[in-house]
């Protein structure tokens, strides 16, 4: 069992925010980044599935020199092997035309990654993957189970879940509670040091997107604390006005 898991570097979710070059570009002052909370439950249930069938898993991450220690951090998890795509991830189309060039040369029973990343929250990539492979592509996958050369899924659609049997190979992006994260030990810390980290150059791609500017949300008004219905009834006529 071969598995290719896609992960992002992505800011820690308690990072604060700030842009720079006209509000063009993310200041990383300061800012922690770790693997993308959904891209680790992926990783986490390949860990497992590792453990059940055997075979190797591969990490996948594009970006620039800064984003090894994330790999690091996959190859310490339970990661055989990383590649990092040298280059800056533009958007999402030209992220996915990297890792299905990198797919078609070595073949994968599965592909995983999250659901989405949590910095762009866009949930394209493993559509756009799927559809450069021509090999079927399902999201948010939420359980992930193997029978021979057919994998059992359960998807959360609006209102309910799906359940789906797919045949290797296939494309998923997962979510919560498909695995627990795993925390790296220091036996996994002391290996990832050893094991094998490749840089290869990003392949030409048109550009589809243009980033025009960044801007932070509204900042949260204030919080009023409620102690009884007649209170709450009072605020939500004469405040929100929503009765």
């Amino acid at each position: 069992m071969n598995i290719l898991v896609c992960i992002t570097h992505v800011p820690d979710t308690t990072s604060k925010i700030k842009f720079t070059a006209e509000n063009t570009q993310l200041d990383k002052t300061g800012v922690q980044y770790i693997i993308g909370p959904y891209d680790d439950y992926a990783l986490a249930r390949a860990v497992e599935l590792k453990e059940e069938t055997g075979g190797s898993i591969t990490v996948l991450n594009v970006g620039e020199a800064d984003t090894e220690p994330t790999l690091r951090k996959a190859l310490a998890i339970g990661a055989d092997e990383a590649i990092r795509v040298n280059a800056f991830p533009k958007d999402a189309y030209f992220v996915a035309e990297q890792i299905a060039h990198q797919a078609k040369e070595k073949e994968y029973d599965m592909i995983l990654m999250g659901r989405e990343s949590i910095d762009f929250n866009g949930g394209m990539v493993h559509g756009m993957v799927g559809e450069l492979l021509g090999i079927p592509s399902v999201s948010p996958v939420m359980k992930l189970e193997l029978e021979g050369e057919t994998a059992r899924l359960d998807r959360e659609i609006e209102g309910g879940k799906e359940f789906i049997e797919v045949a290797l190979p296939f494309i998923a992006g997962c979510q919560e509670p498909i695995a627990e994260w795993k925390i790296p030990n220091m036996r996994g810390i002391m290996s990832a040091r050893t094991k094998p980290l490749t840089v290869v150059d990003a392949v030409s791609v048109d550009q589809r997107t243009e980033t025009r500017t960044y801007e932070l949300p509204e900042p949260k008004g204030e919080v009023k604390i409620v102690e009884n219905v007649d209170q709450l009834v009072e605020l939500l006529k004469n405040d929100a006005k929503i009765l």
